[in-house]
């Protein structure tokens, strides 16, 4: 079978046995204590679709118990009892505080996840009920002097208890059998019996669209407290399983469901800077340190060095070792932060994984249905509404992982997602605008992606048309971050180049958009002027005024740009930048360690190829010389080098000598020069 009918084991999440102690306390204050817990208890609501039974029966135990808790404090007699007593009310607490977590824990998580470990909670429940057993066995009735009703009762429990078998509901077995009878189908790609799949999702709670949406959060969560790498791949295809059913039998989200969601997803987590790899711009899983001193995300830096580049793409220093050493205290970090946000956090060793595990063939073959149901919905959707459903589950299954975007590309949707592009229904539906550049800018993060999309018809003049004249602010930054994703192909990025409105749209943004749109395109912009020809019409769009104006906004991201772009563009890119000086001073002063890095990077340049009129200009910089100094001590490895190099320019300069003749000894950078800050990550 695909996926084994074997128990899973245990959740991290719950704790031993061993983990749970009894509470210090004098007499009477321990049997407070007993009597509050059976309330807590007797207080939970039985499990409602499965062990319906189990929780229901160990409830109305603890229920009778708290009878008897409450009598003794009722009798005033029996201020202390005896050590034998006390013992067994000890440990009689700890029995209680299991049954309590037991309860909770099969009540806050997964329905599907429940159905498989079916037998071993069945388990836990009948020894549960067996410890109780034994120490109503050993509890001394007599010497407490209950009344005769609360005896009786004490003694009703213990028979109850010492009588329970493990029970498994013959319908819950058989609903288990099911789901992995319908998963091996998925494996030979056999289409699910939709009324059987019904049945099965509707017995789990699973009756509407957020339901299942829910449900596969709880899944999600659940990835991340397995151990067992099997166990883990197996519920990759179980989330597999129920996105199939909401598509095929609950359709798709509403409008007011799609915000709702979209509010509470990860892309509007504002990531730390430094938890981001300055290649993809997503968040690090592996962080590995190169040669260079620059940590990049292992899969990232990987696919660099079997591109051919023998370089680090930060600082465009070449490699002297191409060995990759894990950065360990920042992924303990970034775990650490996952954890406080709630986002699922594993490494990520390959680009067939979900959630840092690898996807089954039952997983995929979920995938590819719920695909083939959702092209060929979308290509005959009546209305517009129905349409944008459609494309947001799109736009969420192509966030998931890689084989989901290669499977949406391979069905065909990019033809189909380009006719929602137009300005006509940006107008009228502009979250329709918005879902369809997302998932294109989605599916572009996979290599094979990019050329389908440059090779579809309209396609690229359907996202430069988002980009110029969209319908918000967030299908122009989509816009902008798909023409950056499809510039890391060096092809497509003098192609991008040769397009005036691709440049012409991303400087309007850059300068009226928000901040996060105002990133996206500043990000496309730095990549596309890796290009010497495209700096050129950079520099006529005015490209180095643009910079100018942003620059006090988004500091990093402006004078990498302005340090490309003179370092390519020649007299005229010198001359145009001749007024941004004095800011250059102030990065220098006040900005982010990369941003002065920049910041000397690029009036070395300015300097050098300026001539003493430029250095004039930065000399007349109050205290400049200190500023550099500072930057010599504190900055980054090449800003120190840098601001070795502009400080001997000055002097050179005060002295009437040759600036030319200074030799820059410090690491150039690369036209694959990138933003560590930068925003792009995949939109929920």
């Amino acid at each position: 079978m695909a996926v084994s009918p074997q128990v899973f084991p245990p959740r991290k999440r719950r704790p031993s046995a061993g983990a749970f102690i009894s509470p210090k306390l004098t007499d009477l204050n321990l049997v407070q204590s007993l009597l509050s817990l059976s309330q807590e208890i007797s207080s939970l609501k039985p499990l409602q679709c499965l062990l319906k039974r189990n929780s229901l029966s160990i409830i109305n135990k603890s229920k009778l118990l708290a009878i008897l808790f409450e009598e003794l404090l009722r009798n005033p007699v029996y201020n202390f009892f005896s050590p034998s007593t006390l013992l067994c009310f000890e440990e009689m607490y700890i029995v209680l505080q299991r049954i309590k977590t037991l309860i909770e824990d099969c009540s806050n998580g997964s329905n599907m996840w429940l159905l498989m470990q079916i037998q071993p909670l069945a388990n836990s429940f009948h020894e549960l009920t067996l410890e109780l057993s034994t120490l109503l066995d050993i509890f001394p009735v007599k010497e407490v002097d209950l009344s005769q009703d609360v005896e009786e009762l004490v003694g009703l429990v213990r028979k109850q208890c010492a009588q329970s078998k493990p029970l498994v509901d013959p319908r819950d077995e058989f609903l288990r059998l099911e789901v992995f009878a319908m998963l091996d189908r998925i494996k030979q790609e056999i289409v699910p019996d939709h009324l059987k799949l019904k049945q099965i999702v509707e017995s789990l709670g699973l009756r509407d669209n957020s339901s299942c949406r829910e449900e596969i959060e709880s899944l999600q969560e659940e990835i991340q407290n397995q151990i067992n790498e099997k166990s883990k791949s197996d519920i990759v295809s179980l989330i597999g399983l129920v996105r199939y059913a909401k598509c095929v039998l609950f359709g798709s989200s509403t409008t007011k469901k799609l915000d709702h969601h979209r509010r509470k997803s990860m892309s509007d987590i504002t990531i730390p800077a430094d938890f981001r790899c300055p290649i993809s711009l997503e968040l690090m899983r592996d962080p590995v340190v190169v040669a260079s001193g620059q940590t990049y995300d292992r899969e990232s830096i990987n696919l660099w060095i079997e591109s051919g580049h023998n370089t680090c793409p930060k600082t465009g220093q070449t490699l002297a070792h191409t060995n990759l050493i894990p950065n360990r205290a920042l992924r303990n970090l970034i775990a650490m932060w996952c954890r406080e946000q709630r986002i699922p956090f594993e490494t990520a060793g390959s680009n067939d994984k979900v959630n840092g595990v690898k996807a089954a063939k039952a997983a995929l073959g979920a995938t590819k249905m719920t695909v083939s149901f959702l092209v060929n919905k979308l290509s005959v959707s009546p209305s517009m509404e129905a349409a944008n459903g459609v494309i947001y589950e799109l736009r969420a299954l192509s966030k998931t992982d890689s084989d989901s975007r290669a499977c949406i590309a391979e069905a065909g949707a990019i033809p189909i997602l380009v006719r929602h592009l137009g300005s006509d229904i940006g107008s009228e539906h502009p979250n329709l605008q918005v879902n369809a550049v997302t998932t294109i800018l989605n599916l572009s993060i996979l290599e094979a992606n990019k050329t389908r999309i440059m090779e579809t018809d309209g396609a690229l003049n359907g996202v430069i048309e988002v980009l110029r004249s969209g319908a918000t602010w967030e299908a122009k930054g989509n816009a902008a971050a798909t023409i950056f994703s499809l510039s890391g192909v060096q092809a497509y990025r003098k192609r991008l180049g040769k397009k005036t409105r691709v440049i012409k749209g991303l400087m309007d943004l850059a300068k009226d958009g928000p901040t996060n749109s105002k990133r996206d395109a500043l990000v496309a912009i730095l990549n596309l002027a890796g290009d010497r020809e495209t700096v050129g019409r950079l520099l006529e769009g005015g490209v180095i005024e643009m910079v100018s104006g942003v620059i006090n906004a988004l500091p990093e991201e402006a004078v990498t740009i302005l340090e490309g772009v003179v370092r390519r563009g020649g007299l005229a890119a010198i001359a145009a930048a001749y007024n941004t000086i004095k800011k250059l001073g102030v990065i220098l002063r006040e900005g982010s360690d990369n941003a002065r890095e920049s910041a000397a990077a690029t009036l070395v340049t300015i300097c050098r190829k300026g001539g003493s009129e430029v250095v004039a200009e930065l000399a007349a910089i109050p205290g400049i010389e200190r500023i550099i100094w500072e930057v010599m001590g504190t900055g980054t490895l090449r800003a120190r080098r840098k601001a070795a190099t502009l400080l001997r320019i000055l002097r050179r300069w005060a002295a009437g000598l040759d600036i030319n003749n200074v030799v820059d000894n410090s690491i150039m950078m690369t036209t694959s020069t990138t933003v560590s800050t930068s925003r792009i990550v995949l939109p929920a």
